[in-house]
């Protein structure tokens, strides 16, 4: 989700087409030096159990809209990402820095619209396939091609609840079952809610079950954005993208894949008074430790919402993606995308 439009998108072009940290030359093992950027602050000493906090958060790639959606592809040892405005996702290779990876990644209609049209969270699905969470379109999708050489073909996983338009899926993650679970705010629509093309009254958190029928999870969130699952899949975290009531809800999974007891997991809206972001997008890593980005950076939490620090990007920061062995977290923070080393 965004929630300020730049005033300026000075040099975007220019950085699109030389993302920093983009050396021709390197070889994967001579990996560039990156800039550093913000901080890690230490609420409780229990967060040097997760995270290195004297490491440095390095600027991978810069110059961009709008970084939303990080998904680190093990195989290809490779970050890909959304650029929400722009309509396109990025990739980024130790020895190769950035590139464009696919566009359009949200809009597939010729017919010219505003608004934040791309996609935005992406996730692989069970079989290993791209799944895009795309603005413009109105559903949520899979690539239909493979994931070292991508095309714009896409298959419609889910684009309606009982007949009416999603606003613009933003964040999905899939939970028991095989079942996906995503948020629908009203962010991808030109004039958000006031849009006169938002066809559900309310802001959604819905399932997909494999056979592709869609069912409502809760429609009492403002604002609903980021959402994950604890490890064994018995909880549901949704962040609420909302100034007014900034929060983190958790749900249980009953034995419908339903949610059931929602309540709050933590509340931020004091935090977002004087600090840059809401919460939005959030990663839970093996051991049910919660990154989870808002106001201020990626807030870091037990499983019992306990705050043990935050990752201060000194942006609106978007989301992020843990890689396969969890030793590095990924953050997408307004232009940039960073990095900073976990244990």
């Amino acid at each position: 989700m965004r929630y300020l439009f730049p005033l300026l998108l000075l040099g975007l072009l220019a950085c699109k087409n030389a993302p920093a940290g983009e050396k021709s030359n390197e070889t994967a093992e001579e990996s560039p030096a990156y800039p550093a950027t913000g901080e890690i602050i230490v609420v409780d000493p229990r967060l040097n159990d997760i995270l290195d906090t004297s490491a440095q958060i390095e600027i991978l790639a810069e110059g961009y809209d709008w970084a939303e959606g990080p998904l680190w592809l093990e195989k290809e040892q490779m970050l890909i990402w959304s650029d929400v405005p722009q309509n396109t996702i990025y990739s980024w290779k130790e020895s190769e820095g950035a590139s464009v990876y696919l566009h359009p990644s949200g809009y597939t209609s010729d017919v010219p619209r505003g608004g934040e049209t791309g996609s935005n969270g992406l996730l692989l699905s069970p079989d290993g396939r791209l799944v895009l969470c795309q603005h413009g379109d109105h559903r949520m999708a899979m690539m239909d091609a493979p994931i070292i050489a991508p095309e714009p073909e896409f298959i419609t996983i889910a684009d309606n609840y009982e007949g009416k338009r999603f606003n613009s899926p933003n964040d999905a993650a899939y939970g028991p079952g095989g079942n996906l679970y995503f948020t629908d705010p009203p962010y991808g629509l030109e004039k958000n809610m006031d849009d006169p093309a938002k066809e559900i009254p309310f802001q959604g958190v819905y399932r997909v079950s494999p056979e592709g029928a869609v069912f409502l999870m809760t429609d009492e969130l403002s604002r609903p954005n980021g959402i994950a699952f604890s490890p064994d899949y018995s909880r549901c975290y949704v962040a609420n993208s909302d100034p007014e009531r900034a929060i983190w809800m958790v749900f249980d999974i009953d034995g419908k894949n339903n949610f059931t007891n929602g309540r709050v997991f933590f509340d931020a809206t004091s935090m977002a008074v004087s600090n840059p972001g809401l919460p939005d997008g959030m990663k839970v890593n093996k051991k049910g430790a919660l990154f989870a980005t808002g106001p201020g950076g990626v807030l870091v939490f037990t499983p019992w919402g306990e705050h043990l620090g935050t990752v201060s990007t000194g942006q609106a920061t978007a989301n992020c993606a843990l890689n396969a062995d969890e030793s590095v977290l990924y953050i997408t923070a307004d232009m940039y995308v960073i990095r900073v080393s976990l244990k």
